[in-house]
């Protein structure tokens, strides 16, 4: 398998080349779609395309049993070097180029249209939004797959570069937008209004003095404010926010978010001012599949050696790859943890890492793919 994937090695570098270099923002991810569509088109495979929105599946092989690998394909929104603009610094990049490469790999390896079992592969997008894999389900993506695989880069402060866990085991996540609704003021009689920046600031108080289960991480922080305009002598009645709310487990993210919103109750009764919030979107936290991380760490084993594999990564970023397993508890479902040199961080706007690693991570998840087949055809 080294052999076949070192012949390959250039064509990848490429490939990572240009989707590193066009970054597109969840459900903005058009011409990532079409280029992807091409690609694979251009090399005599079918694709299909969701006339709603962008993202795209490709099937190859038949029988009653599939096996799908889902990569991410939505940049992030930041400020690099001043400049507001999509930033591949979570690494979906790489993780389109790997599942890409496990394709060409298979290919090589004629692995390809077997006829016993079904192959997916599924570029799904925004995932930063927290919604694309609930369109997919929306869709029935996932009503045929028996096992489904995924990939993350894994920064420094988790994971050294040259080591894999074969399961990331995301928390919870919750994004929250809210609006405050009071009267402006004059700056000189500010008992004839309310300030929604006070109100704002007593919500973050409020959030940092939060407390539940210690034993179990958690955080909430607002994550976005604005309020007033151009006027500086206007106490401003109105804002807009975010709150960002974070739990190891679901039942903890059901205890966090019920302190929020008695959190947002009180305060809009001191203040005196109407609180309207709503959840935008949920990422549940993942849940251990004994069998695909069984998979997965024969593989990683296989590919880098015993000495090279760690115990499933807990952390407290979220992943909305965990909505496919809480919407299907039957599939047997995992992603890789790849260790790459990652830094200083993932969603730093500098993010950088050792491009090397993902000709690892196509090993590693091809592996899989094949230990997977062998597994079903000789149950």
């Amino acid at each position: 398998m080294k052999k076949e994937l070192e012949s390959l090695k250039d064509e990848i570098k490429e490939l990572y080349q240009h989707l590193h270099e066009h970054p597109e923002i969840s459900w903005q991810e058009v011409e990532t779609t079409k280029f992807i569509s091409a690609y694979l088109q251009d090399r005599g495979y079918q694709v299909s395309n969701f006339k709603e929105h962008t993202g795209l599946i490709m099937e190859v092989g038949s029988g009653n049993t599939c096996i799908a690998v889902r990569t991410d394909i939505d940049a992030l929104w930041q400020e690099v070097d001043g400049v507001f603009k999509a930033n591949h610094s979570c690494g979906h990049d790489a993780h389109m180029t790997m599942v890409i490469g496990v394709f060409l790999l298979l290919e090589k390896l004629e692995k390809l249209n077997n006829n016993d079992i079904k192959l997916k592969f599924i570029f799904q997008p925004a995932e930063e939004k927290g919604t694309g894999a609930l369109k997919m389900i929306e869709h029935g993506v996932l009503d045929d797959v028996d096992y489904l695989y995924g990939v993350h880069l894994r920064p420094i402060q988790e994971l050294r570069d040259g080591f894999a866990a074969g399961a990331i085991l995301h928390g919870a996540s919750m994004f929250l937008n809210g609006e405050i609704n009071g009267i402006d003021a004059h700056a000189a009689r500010p008992h004839l209004g309310q300030n929604a920046i006070e109100v704002a600031a007593a919500i973050v108080n409020e959030i940092n003095n939060i407390h539940i289960n210690p034993l179990v991480p958690y955080s909430a922080k607002m994550t976005k404010l604005h309020a007033g305009g151009d006027s500086a002598n206007i106490i401003p009645g109105r804002a807009s926010f975010t709150i960002d709310l974070r739990a190891q487990t679901n039942e903890m993210m059901e205890q966090l978010k019920a302190k929020i919103n008695m959190i947002l109750e009180g305060i809009s009764l001191i203040h005196n001012v109407k609180i309207n919030s709503q959840i935008c979107a949920t990422m549940p936290a993942a849940t251990k599949n004994s069998e695909a991380i069984e998979l997965m760490e024969k593989a990683i084993a296989a590919s880098i050696g015993k000495e090279k594999l760690i115990q499933p990564i807990v952390t407290t970023g979220g992943e909305d790859f965990h909505h496919y397993t809480k919407s299907r508890p039957h599939l047997k479902a995992t992603m890789l943890g790849l260790g790459c040199d990652l830094q200083p961080g993932l969603h730093h706007p500098h993010m950088n890492f050792n491009e090397e690693s993902m000709f690892t991570g196509i090993e590693i998840l091809a592996r899989t793919i094949l230990h997977t087949i062998e597994r079903v055809q000789t149950c």
